[in-house]
């Protein structure tokens, strides 16, 4: 049987320029993420840089929300390529590469999505994206589905916004607001008035460049000022947070 390359839907809401809902996801319990899974979010981030998460307890959570209509989005713990491999091998579409710094990191997170001889991605035909060797044409198509998203977090990195967004292969560009924080100072304040000033500004010039822009935040005044910024694809909750914050509620 041969099956189709699986469209990724959120990279197509993307380029159509749709605003996208998403949540920060850190538990590695297969049951609570599908139960995520059906509550209509557009897209769930799987982060495997600041959780327990690796890619092998990644694995069963895309295959716990497979079934229903959301994007599975997968942070590596660095920008590193055999990592980055793994993740593509077990079918994500879509990843979050977090502290790129600048235009030079930017190409290499492409070069590790990419198959040669124009990137770097290692080859193989028995994987989870492949269908088990059952997707006609994959290693030449693959690209076109796959959505690379790169993380801007330090001031650094923000003063290259636009050599970054210039970056042939990059989707779309990602502002953190946690590390942006400790950049200017603030560490653990990420809501702080000059972070916030950072952040929005960051936004209004991914847009201006041509590229969709995301981020996540808990303060949903905050997250709100930045949607109207013109953020394409916005979080404003994280799964273990909004289990603290429930249960703290019934105490």
């Amino acid at each position: 049987m041969t099956n189709e390359l699986r469209k990724n839907r959120f990279k197509a809401a993307l380029i159509e320029g749709r605003l996208q809902r998403g949540v920060w996801c850190t538990m590695t319990d297969s049951l609570a993420v599908e139960m995520i899974a059906t509550l209509g979010f557009d897209w769930m981030m799987f982060d495997t840089e600041h959780s327990a998460m690796d890619p092998i307890s990644v694995l069963p959570l895309l295959q716990a929300i497979a079934p229903y209509p959301v994007s599975p989005i997968v942070r590596p713990g660095s920008l590193n390529p055999a990592e980055i491999k793994k993740l593509l091998d077990l079918g994500v579409q879509t990843l979050l590469i977090p502290m790129i710094q600048n235009a030079a990191e930017a190409a290499e997170a492409v070069a590790a999505v990419t198959y040669p001889p124009d990137g770097i991605r290692g080859v193989s035909g028995l994987t989870r994206a492949t269908g088990f060797a059952s997707v006609r044409g994959y290693h030449k198509a693959a690209r076109d589905e796959i959505a690379l998203i790169v993380q801007v977090e330090s001031m650094e990195a923000v003063e290259e916004i636009e050599a970054i967004a210039a970056t042939p292969g990059i989707d779309a560009i990602f502002v953190g607001p946690a590390d942006l924080a400790a950049s200017l100072g603030h560490a653990g304040e990420p809501s702080h008035p000059a972070v916030q000033h950072a952040c929005e500004a960051a936004i209004r010039r991914i847009a201006a460049a041509g590229k969709p822009a995301g981020f996540m935040s808990a303060d949903e005044t905050f997250a709100d000022r930045i949607t109207e910024a013109g953020a394409n694809f916005v979080a404003r909750d994280i799964d273990l947070a909004a289990l603290k914050r429930g249960l703290m509620d019934r105490l």
